[in-house]
């Protein structure tokens, strides 16, 4: 039981006790086969009306019409007019204000929707490897400022997630957000833009050490001439920006164009090991060893670099579930919160409350930090965040209102209407079902109670001393009986442990 506790954490963001009962009793290889094979409906989670082609297009009118309207009453204002002239700084003001509105309005209805697909999805392994690939293809909304076209690449990344390394890295080079983001259209022919190339090398493909600069020179020159309309997404390829010349990259000379470079990369043997080892370090753990990374990279480069079939081995292999890669990881940030709900079997958590949590714990969906993406492991845990976990988990596991104050001082940078929201429904919450988690037979007894929780928390590692300062704990509390006020103090206690934060 405790080892399909551990895949269904690890390849997905864990669940109840009857979730982890349902895998183990699969065994392991059709539990494997069954978070590969998993699947959201296709209607599950439509796109929002202000993605759509259509709604795009006619903000883009309307705006374009507000700024014609705008320059029509600057052209006719007299100069030494002070009301005419601060009339037209006012509704350019205003405006601008308008698209700040939307434009956070859209943001925070954006990560709204992936967070509940995260924590509703029937494919947890899919959403895992989407959140991978929007870490390693790093791109902020902060940046692309278009709500609509992050969409679009998070589409793509969940589409490809078990798919091709090589066929998705061809299709993000030229993703509309990663072109904004990147600055790719800017490039062109005479102006390449190296950085890209270099991104494309160092943190995409290859890894640092594996390219010379003058391969990214000259690949910089075949990325050159990409467009991007920003109204309607389209990307085409302008042949008269394009550096039509001869290149010579990794060795091969061609007039390539930035998918043709793509092409040459993975014709190279790096970017299997590359991607075999960040996603064992994902899965798994730090540094693994030489021959298992290329054990990996060669399963990736005999299935055209397809993911899944490298996930089977990684999940079906004996080192997945030894003592050293079980309840070894720091939980990032997103996998904190959307196990806490799971294993607190909570479907609908306060309004506002993981747009507010996610800033107060560094780690925003849409809003990765550079392009090198989120640190992990170590780099999720200071003084701040520690203390933000253990409120945070006291908020959602109790619904006092003094736990609230996990809530009340927005990050920088963060969504202050998301927090205004989550303070407003803490008054509100009065914490999860303590009948169904913790059933009145089983508190018959402190042990039986806390060995029951240790299970649901995947706390079944936390040493002897913990379970018996967990008994003595709910010793002290139980009365005539022991009340649900009491069970989630007692919850509150084991997810506010160090032991907590490990996966």
């Amino acid at each position: 039981m405790a080892e399909a506790a551990h895949l269904l954490r690890r390849a997905g963001f864990g669940g109840p006790p009857e979730a982890v009962g349902k895998l183990h009793a699969m065994g392991r290889e059709e539990a494997v086969e069954s978070l590969i094979a998993a699947e959201d409906a296709a209607d599950g989670y439509p796109a929002p009306g202000w993605a759509s082609a259509e709604a795009a297009r006619a903000e883009a009118q309307a705006r374009a019409e507000r700024r014609r309207e705008i320059n029509r009453l600057a052209s006719e204002a007299d100069p030494a007019d002070e009301r005419a002239t601060t009339r037209v700084a006012s509704e350019r003001r205003r405006l601008q204000q308008e698209i700040q509105r939307t434009l956070r309005q859209n943001g925070a209805d954006l990560q709204r929707r992936w967070w509940d697909r995260l924590l509703t999805t029937r494919a947890p392994l899919r959403e895992k490897m989407t959140l991978f690939w929007h870490d390693h293809f790093a791109t902020s909304l902060q940046k692309v400022r278009q709500p609509a076209l992050m969409l679009r690449q998070n589409e793509l990344l969940r589409r490809h997630a078990f798919g091709s390394f090589h066929e998705l890295t061809r299709e993000i080079v030229t993703d509309p957000a990663m072109m904004i983001f990147l600055d790719v259209q800017t490039s062109r022919r005479g102006r390449p833009n190296e950085n890209f190339a270099r991104e494309v090398f160092e943190l995409f493909t290859l890894g640092e050490g594996h390219y010379t600069e003058e391969d990214v020179r000259e690949a910089a020159r075949a990325f050159t001439g990409y467009q991007l309309n920003r109204g309607n997404g389209r990307v085409t390829h302008n042949r008269r920006q394009w550096d039509a010349g001869e290149k010579l990259v990794f060795g091969e000379t061609g007039r390539f164009t930035g998918t043709d470079v793509i092409d040459v990369v993975f014709r190279r043997e790096q970017p299997s090991r590359f991607i075999a080892r960040k996603l064992w370090e994902y899965f798994v753990y730090e540094n693994p060893p030489e021959p298992a990374v290329e054990a990996m990279a060669a399963v990736l480069r005999e299935n055209d670099h397809r993911i899944a079939p490298l996930l089977r081995v990684i999940f079906l292999s004996r080192e997945f579930y030894q003592p050293e890669a079980m309840h070894s990881q720091i939980k990032s940030p997103v996998q904190f919160l959307v196990q806490l709900l799971h294993e607190l079997d909570i479907k609908s958590p306060p309004a506002g409350f993981l747009l507010s949590a996610q800033q107060q714990l560094g780690q925003a969906l849409y809003a990765p930090p550079n392009v090198a993406g989120w640190d992990h492991g170590k780099a999720w845990i200071n003084t701040n965040t520690l203390l933000a976990r253990y409120n945070l988990a006291g908020f959602i596991a109790t619904g006092s209102e003094t736990t609230a104050q996990a809530l009340s001082a927005p990050a920088r940078g963060g969504n202050n209407n998301a927090m205004a929201a989550a303070r407003r429904t803490a008054r509100q919450w009065d914490g999860p079902d303590y009948e169904i988690i913790a059933p009145r037979q089983l508190r018959e007894t402190p042990e039986m109670l806390v060995d029951h929780l240790l299970g649901r928390f995947a706390l079944d590692a936390a040493p002897p001393r913990a379970r018996e300062s967990f008994i003595e704990f709910a010793t002290a509390k139980h009365g005539v009986i022991f009340t649900n006020k009491e069970v989630a103090e007692l919850c509150h206690l084991m997810l506010s442990t160090p032991y907590y934060q490990l996966c």
